[in-house]
């Protein structure tokens, strides 16, 4: 038949790991903000290497979320 995408248990249980992680994210968006106003300096051009670090820190509660549903059955 079709895929389950209904999966309330790996939702619950990974909650407390992307609560967390909306705390890095909250960070990560701070570190971005920074990361962006000093890589339009010429000499920080590295920055632009901690603003997509940050991006990456500001997608990650998605992202668990996602893991851990992909993890149990339906």
């Amino acid at each position: 038949m079709g895929e389950c995408r209904c999966r309330p248990l790996g939702f619950l249980i990974g909650l407390p790991f992307a609560l967390l992680s909306l705390v890095l994210s909250l960070i990560g968006a701070v570190v971005w903000i920074i990361g962006f106003v000093l890589s339009c300096c010429p000499c920080c051009c590295c920055c632009a290497g901690i603003a997509d670090l940050a991006m990456e820190l500001v997608k990650l509660p998605v992202n668990i979320i996602v893991w851990f549903i992909d993890k149990f059955p339906c």
